[in-house]
Formats: C-alpha cells, sequence, structure tokens
C-alpha cells in the first residue's frame, strides 16, 4: 500500500465568496500548495531544482476538481496527496480534502519535468533518478 503525504490549511476569508463559502478557485491554490509543501517535506522545491539533469520545474499541463461539499472560512481543509502516475516526463498527483473526516473534493493536476535552459528554453526531460526515487513511496499501489 502506498502512502499519501497530508497538508493541513486554514480557509481565509479572501478565498470565500459572499456566501463565506469557499470559491471554487481556491481548490486549485489548496492543491499547489500541498504539492509544494510535499517537495519541502521530501527537501525539494519545486524551482528551480537543482538536479543531475541540471535545473528543472514542473509546469502544469492539466488540473481537475470535483467538488463533493462546501467548506467555509476558518474550517481546516486535510488534504491528502497521492501520485496516481508516475511517468517517465511527468507526475498527476491526486488530491483528497476533508473538513472533519467528511470529504469535500476530489482533485488532480498533471505536470512535466522540464528543464530550464539559457533564453528561457523549456524542455520535457526525464524525470531524474534522485527525484524519482523520493516520489516512489507516494505513487498509489
Amino acid at each position: 500500500m502506498s502512502q499519501f503525504f497530508t497538508h493541513h490549511r486554514r480557509v481565509e476569508f479572501a478565498e470565500t465568496d459572499a456566501a463565506g463559502i469557499v470559491h471554487f478557485s481556491a481548490f486549485f491554490l489548496y492543491m499547489e500548495q500541498t504539492e509544494h509543501a510535499m517537495w519541502r517535506h521530501l527537501g525539494l522545491s519545486v524551482f528551480p531544482m537543482l538536479t543531475s539533469v541540471g535545473e528543472v520545474s514542473w509546469p502544469r499541463v492539466a488540473a481537475s476538481c470535483q467538488y463533493r461539499g462546501p467548506v467555509r472560512f476558518e474550517q481546516t481543509l486535510e488534504i491528502h496527496l497521492r501520485i496516481a502516475r508516475l511517468g517517465d516526463k511527468s507526475i498527476t498527483f491526486q488530491y483528497e480534502m476533508f473538513v472533519n473526516a467528511n470529504k469535500v473534493a476530489d482533485g488532480e493536476t498533471t505536470t512535466v519535468c522540464c528543464r530550464m535552459s539559457e533564453g528561457h528554453k523549456i524542455e520535457s526531460v526525464r524525470i531524474p533518478d534522485e527525484v524519482r526515487a523520493k516520489l516512489t513511496p507516494y505513487v498509489r499501489a
């Protein structure tokens, strides 16, 4: 069984609509913050990440979210992150978001490992072995 990374996040007032419910767009911010927290937990940074293939970054190429229930100002989200797919050059992250053990959303993002070259050229590259090794425990079985 794979493990998942957990991140906790309190809802801020600015993330809510006039009814005090989290605006749909904030869930994408929560997913990205959880991903960044996981990278830090692994001793890495999302940008710039110095690896055996040079300086890499992880631009998103897809993002989705399914909303299951409302989340309100000052509630605390518990966000679980797993890796649905660890490809040669890309990673698909899956997120489950809970408030008081009730699932409120599911999300997914796909990111590609890209080398940053002089002149701001971006090219996709294989995920470095040292990064892959740190991610492997989170790959969904």
